[in-house]
Parts: structure tokens; C-alpha cells; sequence
């Protein structure tokens, strides 16, 4: 188990930002950390990392515990906070060697030239990090993160202010990281999440809303949707044997289904029998931000 969060709680005055939360994170495993703005992802994340100490509750990262041993897990995580706090007087190489020399990485010139190539730092590593641009800036920190080689990667927001090209070329960085890493990470481009994940934990108000397999949240919230569209005006009755179908305008109707396969299948069926022409007939499936905003509204 590289990460594991017992009862996690954090409370600031009288508000309870972390409410005892509880997950658990295997090797190898890319799973997104979602909730709305001051939900508690950030604070979860700070104190997985030993930045932040709990009220009460633990957490264990590669069975070591965080509140005892706060420098040994320090070692095994790379850590990029949503602050990305970098200091922008000092070049490229020059913050990734300090960076290195902290971690007291051995033959450092080589593991920052490859970390740099990893995150597609190269064409800037030049520069100074006040001149960079806010995606390149994401980078840096990434890289900071990635330098040491960490068992397990806290991620907050990292594909925070890059382009939709940055975007797939961080988003695959991730993917391949995940194969012998465990990565946590989260974000507000849902679409990203789907892209990345199989699983997701969704937090809302300091506690766990969802923890599960993306596939099996999708299913969960509400079922999947048949659009049929016809050529001309039929009778309103003519579906009525089909459940949960209601009549969008004269030509087109929607159908709620778990099984929108075998739905078109009968829709088809009934259509040849009933000689009707029909212009499309289609599914929508649930999506990440359907299943969001049902939790966390």
C-alpha cells in the first residue's frame, strides 16, 4: 500500500476543513482527487505530504507514518503544490541542482537533464524561471517533484495554466509515471481526469462523497440516454411499450436506459416493423462532470 489516509481530520477555528476521511492508494494506481473549491483537497494533500500536521487521524505513505517520520516521507514523495512556489531568480538548471543537492541525489548533471527531457523543459532550460511563462513555470515544479525519482507523486492541479498542447504532453507524462509510481493528483478539468484515470475519490464539505472506479461511477449517478430521430411524424403511442421514453419535439424521442445496446436493438426492431425512417438514432453516456455536479451540488 503506498498510500494509505486513517481518519483524517483538520479543523481551522471552528470550521472543519477535513472531516475523518479515510482512502487507500496502491502502487500503479493514477487516481484523481476531485471536490469543489475549499472542499478540503488541498489540505488532504498537504498533510500526505507532512506539510501540514492533522487534528487527529494519520497518514502512511509506503508504510512509513507521516507524523512520526515527516523527513523519511518526504523522501519517498514528489510533491507539486497548487502555489508552485519557485524561486524565480535563479536559472532553470540552477533551481533543479539545489533541488538535487537537497535530496542528495547522486550524479546529479545527468538526473536533471533527464528529468528536464521528461517534462519537455529543454527548449527553456536556458532561462531564468521569472522569465518563463506560467505552463513552463508548472513544469519546473513538476520536475522538482520528478528529480529525486519518489514512490509516490502528490499532484495539486499540474496541468494548472499550460495550453492544450502542454496539457497532452503532461497528461502523458503522467500516464507513463503511473506505470511504476503511484500518482494522486487532482484538477478541475474534469475532461483531463477522464483521460487519466480509472478511479477517482471525490470530496465535498471535508468528507468522501465517491471512491471508486471511474466505469462504475459513470453508471452509478444516472443511466445513459437513446436520442431516436425519425424522418416524419408518428403516432406518440408508438413507443409507449418502451419505459422511461419521453417525446422531445414531433420527429425526436429520448430514452433513459442502463443498457443502451440492447435499447437501440429494440428501437431498430420496432421501427422495421412499424416501416418508419429513421435519421439517427444515438446514446449519450453519463460523463465526469454529470457525476460531479450530482455529488457536490
Amino acid at each position: 500500500m503506498s498510500i494509505e489516509v486513517k481518519n483524517l481530520v483538520k479543523i481551522y477555528g471552528e470550521q472543519k476543513a477535513v472531516n475523518g476521511i479515510s482512502f487507500k492508494v496502491n502502487k500503479g494506481e493514477i487516481v484523481g482527487f476531485l471536490g469543489p473549491n475549499g472542499a478540503g483537497k488541498s489540505t488532504t494533500m498537504k498533510m500526505i505530504t507532512g506539510y501540514l500536521q492533522p487534528t487527529s487521524g494519520n497518514a502512511v505513505v509506503c508504510d512509513v507514518q507521516v507524523n512520526e517520520h515527516p523527513i523519511s516521507t518526504k523522501q519517498k514523495i514528489g510533491y507539486l503544490p497548487e502555489s508552485n512556489a519557485l524561486y524565480v531568480d535563479m536559472y532553470v538548471r540552477e533551481y533543479l541542482e539545489f533541488v538535487a543537492e537537497v535530496h542528495r541525489i547522486q550524479n546529479p548533471k545527468n538526473k536533471i537533464q533527464k528529468t528536464i527531457e521528461q517534462v519537455g523543459l529543454t527548449p527553456e532550460a536556458h532561462k531564468k524561471i521569472s522569465q518563463l511563462s506560467k505552463g513552463y513555470k508548472q513544469r519546473v515544479g513538476l520536475a522538482a517533484a520528478l528529480i529525486h525519482d519518489p514512490e509516490v507523486l502528490i499532484l495539486d492541479e499540474p496541468t494548472s495554466g499550460l495550453d492544450p498542447n502542454q496539457i497532452i504532453e503532461i497528461r502523458e507524462v503522467i500516464k507513463q509515471l503511473g506505470q511504476n509510481k503511484t500518482v494522486l493528483f487532482s484538477s478541475h478539468i474534469l475532461q483531463e481526469v477522464q483521460a487519466i484515470c480509472d478511479r477517482v475519490i471525490i470530496i465535498n464539505k471535508g468528507t468522501i462523497v465517491a471512491d471508486d472506479q471511474l466505469s462504475h461511477l459513470l453508471k452509478k449517478v444516472h443511466a445513459g440516454e437513446v436520442i431516436l430521430e425519425l424522418k416524419e411524424d408518428v403516432d406518440e403511442t408508438i413507443f409507449n411499450q418502451i419505459a422511461n421514453g419521453t417525446r422531445i419535439n414531433q420527429t425526436t424521442w429520448k430514452f433513459k436506459t442502463d443498457h443502451p445496446e440492447e435499447l437501440k436493438k429494440q428501437l431498430l426492431t420496432i421501427s422495421l416493423e412499424k416501416n418508419l425512417n429513421i435519421l439517427s438514432i444515438r446514446s449519450d453516456s453519463s460523463s465526469l462532470e454529470d457525476v460531479f455536479r450530482s455529488l457536490t451540488s
